[in-house]
């Protein structure tokens, strides 16, 4: 498996966050925040255009939005599983109904409500990478 949080994180191209989101202006805004507060940022307007993107293992934690046409977020993550792509995820969504919640649980992977207010997606980026972090695809 292509484990990328392993415990030296303070090489800066461990720290890259790769961006889902089909909204561009979302997706914009997203990177421009995170880059502000240090992140290396590429960003994806589908789960698609990442998985055809060569560097798709890159990533040191993956920003997935949940309702994208073509593939949902969790659609992506477990497609990613089946490709043995193991790096952390974060699971961005409005609203979040009972089975988007259990399938997220059952992945390991945590849900950010949008909108996506304060700290919380960065507090949970930093959280990724920290040493001994279970949060993986």
């Amino acid at each position: 498996m292509n484990r990328m949080n392993n415990p030296d994180h303070s090489s800066r191209s461990r720290s890259v966050v790769v961006i889902v989101e089909d909204d561009p202006a979302v997706r914009s805004a997203l990177k421009f925040s995170l880059e502000i507060e240090g992140f290396e940022v590429r960003t994806y307007a589908s789960g698609i255009d990442l998985l055809d993107a060569r560097d798709v293992c890159v990533g040191g934690c993956l920003v997935i939005d949940q309702r994208m046409p073509e593939m949902s977020g969790l659609d992506l993550i477990a497609t990613l599983r089946d490709r043995l792509i193991s790096v952390p995820a974060i699971l961005i969504t409005s609203h979040p109904n009972a089975w988007v919640r259990k399938c997220a649980a059952e992945a390991h992977v945590p849900i950010i409500e949008k909108p996506l207010l304060g700290n919380a997606l960065v507090d949970r980026i930093r959280q990724a990478f920290a040493p001994g972090a279970e949060n993986h695809l």
